[in-house]
């Protein structure tokens, strides 16, 4: 299962899905909450861990994913106390980042909330300490992100004059930490194109999510299931509008989609769903 508060996991699922063809996945969102960035950590912990105590009430899990680096840095001890099944969650990639920067010069790219906590800045120090760290905590990229995904156009002005950090102090590497901005890593790249290198964790969540499935006993197949590879996709408020048509594009088609969930009901309410 993969967990965040909007549709930003879908990058770190697509990941999943890549390495691991032949994985049902179930996605939850909580984008009733959205963005967790402005939340309290304490509303951040209870409503994840009730959220996802509720999914695996209902769906059969070996993995979790917390696919969010906001709940990352609050969540995990409280998730882990919780379940006996194996949690994954997300770091910002600082540390391979700074092995691939050849003018030590590195982006980083996040929410606000997490630019200022301070596990950012222990990666900081323990991986990239000999490296100048410019930090971009721009408040409406994600929401930018969420309302493209619907439909909306990215607004490009103002994404360039986001950038503008990065680009006055020549990085040659972005860390992108935030899940929700590899979906965009497109016109990041045409916006900086002096940019080498775009690093972002979701390839290293897929191999640990390998490595758990291996571990407890699973066997892999490479080939795809008959099975629809997304089981199920869930939100805590509305569903985004054309995010079945998103999920499509992406190779992500779900057998269902749900609104609203958990509800008064035990799945929600169904939205739609894929042939």
């Amino acid at each position: 299962m993969v967990f965040d508060s909007g549709v930003g996991g879908l990058s770190v699922a697509r990941c999943i899905h890549h390495a691991l063809p032949a994985v049902r996945l179930i996605y939850l969102a909580d984008n009733a909450c959205f963005p967790y960035g402005d939340q309290p950590e304490s509303v951040v912990i209870e409503r994840c861990c009730g959220l996802v105590e509720k999914a695996l009430e209902a769906f059969s899990v070996d993995v979790v994913v917390v696919a969010c680096n906001t709940a990352s840095t609050v969540v995990l001890p409280r998730l882990r106390a919780m379940t006996d099944i194996p949690v994954v969650g997300v770091v910002p990639a600082v540390k391979p980042a700074a092995q691939l920067s050849r003018n030590r010069k590195i982006g980083l790219l996040a929410t606000p909330a997490t630019v200022r906590r301070p596990y950012l800045q222990g990666l900081v120090d323990e991986f990239a300490a000999d490296c100048a760290v410019s930090r971009v905590g721009h408040p409406g990229l994600v929401r930018w992100i969420e309302d493209w995904v619907a439909g909306q156009a990215l607004p490009m002005a103002e994404l360039d004059a986001a950038l503008e950090p990065f680009r006055a102090d020549g990085v040659d590497t972005v860390v992108l930490g935030c899940t929700h901005y590899p979906l965009i890593v497109e016109a990041l790249r045409a916006a900086l194109p002096q940019v080498r290198h775009w690093v972002d964790s979701g390839d290293a969540i897929a191999r640990r999510t390998a490595f758990l499935l291996h571990q407890g006993g699973y066997s892999l197949p490479l080939g795809k299931s008959d099975e629809a590879m997304m089981q199920a996709v869930m939100f805590s408020g509305d569903v985004p509008p054309g995010i079945e048509s998103f999920l499509a594009q992406w190779g992500l088609a779900p057998a269902r989609v749900l609104a609203h969930w958990p509800g008064t009901a035990a799945e929600g309410v169904t939205v739609t769903v894929s042939a």
